[in-house]
């Protein structure tokens, strides 16, 4: 049912990005949402289990760490909520359901900091109240399930009556309607008809997708040739033994992950002696779920996922222990030399297109060697996933500064002082941060209309601090109108990143267009190179 749940969402994953409020070209979260259901089904698939809490429990890891996005991270602790209920079944009715529906539900409101109505979570609320009560009517797991995804549909269609900024861009809650694919996909698999629903046009013209043929693998340097994992299954995963064997780990061997969930401590490490991770985990408790892949001939695991053959590399050599390290993320070849060039150690593809993933922004923490590293996700729908990170990181101090933008991003990095105390310069950082305005450029995907502004699909969108200024027809004239609406008598600094559709010419056109307007700021220009948008411009 979880890999239906996630080939459902895969198949219908551009329907959903294309419900984002903002009709801009960066609208993922049917493609978060999916990729972090998808990491929850591979875990499942792994486990080989029959009893629900094996495979709750394997999904709600998978997922935990594979989380995308706010809607993703949120999707993850639904999935954690779920398993926390069902510790310890072998099987499940529709009352134990039910339970772990609830239990669900408020381990993801938890997980937000100002949960809002409108969204996902208040679907997923609705579906938990539909389950307590079709679960004191039926005992019949198709009946419950249709009845649930139906009174979920009735409440997606009251979104935009909560949100009223869905109302004004016609289109209900995103992440809902996500979260309502990965149940019908539950249902078809087990035969069930899924409900009529009147409300929302049904078509849907992507095909059904294998879910091996979905399944992405990220192609790594071998350095280690054999790909060990296995469940350690003990009493009570206690955390110095989590620890100690972590480090051990580490001298045989890299690219692990030792996660401890109650009585399960999660291993997979690259090595050339498994032998001697196995021989180790067998002195903490005992072992299941153990697959060894050898990676250099190409062996395929369980599930029959292809990649290419990784490229052999030397070891690297070890880094020199820091005070502080960085990690950034960031869209664009200009902006990344930027952030290298100010001090950060590792930066992270991805912010307007792709959003990483929890485990993406653990794996570059891992490749630092420093005991205080600050993240700097630079896109407000990364922050969640920088602070589950933070969380889940057990060695290293992780400092998230909640920049949304990149122009707020190089902002706190100029508060990078090399002996300065950490927790001094999160502060100045989060303060740094409040001093910029961000100004982008982009063009809109599809009609749509938000607050008094009718939008057509081609037409140039302005927007300052994420909300939509200006629509215009020309990039030109639309960048001056924003300019205009975003200078004050108390901005300073203008810094100009052009993207990769942009010519330098029109980037210089624009800066001697701001030291005529505005002659008391100062004015700077650089290849940013990033996807999507012509300008992303910072205002100090």
């Amino acid at each position: 049912m979880i890999i239906a749940g996630a080939n459902e969402l895969a198949s219908n994953k551009q329907l959903v990005d294309a419900m984002n409020v903002f009709p801009v070209p960066d609208g993922d979260t049917g493609t978060n949402m999916s990729l972090t259901v998808m990491a929850a089904a591979r875990e499942a698939e792994k486990n080989g289990s029959l009893q629900v809490a094996d495979i709750a429990k394997a999904a709600s890891g998978g997922a935990l760490r594979g989380a995308r996005g706010n809607s993703g991270v949120i999707t993850s602790q639904i999935f954690r909520g779920f398993a926390k209920a069902l510790e310890g079944m072998e099987e499940a009715g529709v009352q134990e359901l039910a339970a772990a529906a609830e239990q669900a539900v408020k381990t993801a409101y938890k997980a937000v900091m100002k949960p809002k109505e409108g969204t996902i979570l208040t679907v997923a609320r609705g579906c938990a109240e539909a389950a307590v009560r079709l679960a004191e009517e039926t005992d019949e797991i198709e009946v419950f399930l249709k009845g649930i995804i139906e009174d979920g549909h009735k409440v997606l269609a009251q979104t935009p009556e909560m949100l009223p900024v869905l109302k004004q861009a016609g289109v209900v809650d995103a992440g809902g309607r996500g979260l309502l694919y990965i149940l019908e996909g539950a249902l078809k698999q087990m035969g069930g008809d899924l409900p009529v629903v009147l409300q929302e046009n049904q078509n849907t013209a992507a095909p059904e997708m294998n879910f091996a043929s979905l399944a992405s693998v990220e192609n790594e340097s071998i350095t280690f040739g054999y790909c060990t994992e296995f469940f350690i299954n003990v009493d009570h995963a206690d955390e110095g033994v989590t620890t100690a064997l972590k480090a051990y780990l580490g001298t045989i061997g890299d690219s692990i992950v030792c996660v401890a969930d109650d009585d399960i401590i999660k291993i997979h490490v690259h090595t050339d002696h498994p032998g001697l991770a196995i021989e180790k985990a067998l002195t903490i408790g005992s072992l299941s779920g153990l697959k060894i892949d050898n990676m250099r001939e190409q062996h395929t695991n369980k599930i029959n996922f292809s990649a290419e053959a990784p490229k052999v590399e030397a070891p690297k050599a070890e880094q020199p222990k820091k005070d502080v390290g960085f990690v950034s993320i960031s869209a664009g070849e200009g902006l990344t030399k930027i952030f290298k060039n100010l001090g950060v150690d590792e930066v992270i593809e991805g912010g307007q297109t792709m959003n990483p993933s929890t485990e993406d922004i653990l794996n570059a923490v891992d490749k630092i060697n420093a005991e205080h590293i600050f993240i700097l996700p630079n896109n407000k729908n990364i922050i969640l996933a920088a602070e589950q990170a933070a969380k889940l990181s057990e060695e290293k101090k992780l400092h998230v500064i909640p920049s949304r933008s990149v122009p707020e991003g190089i902002s706190a990095m100029f508060c990078y002082e090399h002996d300065a105390d950490p927790d001094e310069m999160e502060a100045a950082m989060k303060d740094a941060i409040q001093q910029v305005d961000t100004a982008t450029v982009t063009f809109a995907v599809r009609d749509t209309s938000i607050g008094d502004k009718q939008i057509k699909e081609g037409n140039i969108l302005g927007m300052l601090n994420d909300e939509i200024e200006v629509v215009a027809e020309d990039v030109m004239e639309g960048t001056k109108e924003l300019l205009r609406n975003a200078i004050t008598e108390e901005s300073e600094v203008v810094s100009i990143y052009y993207g990769a559709d942009t010519a330098e010419e029109d980037a210089k056109e624009l800066s001697a267009f701001i030291e005529e307007e505005f002659p008391d700021c100062e004015v700077e220009v650089q290849d940013g190179g990033q996807p999507l948008y012509y300008y992303i411009i910072s205002i100090e």
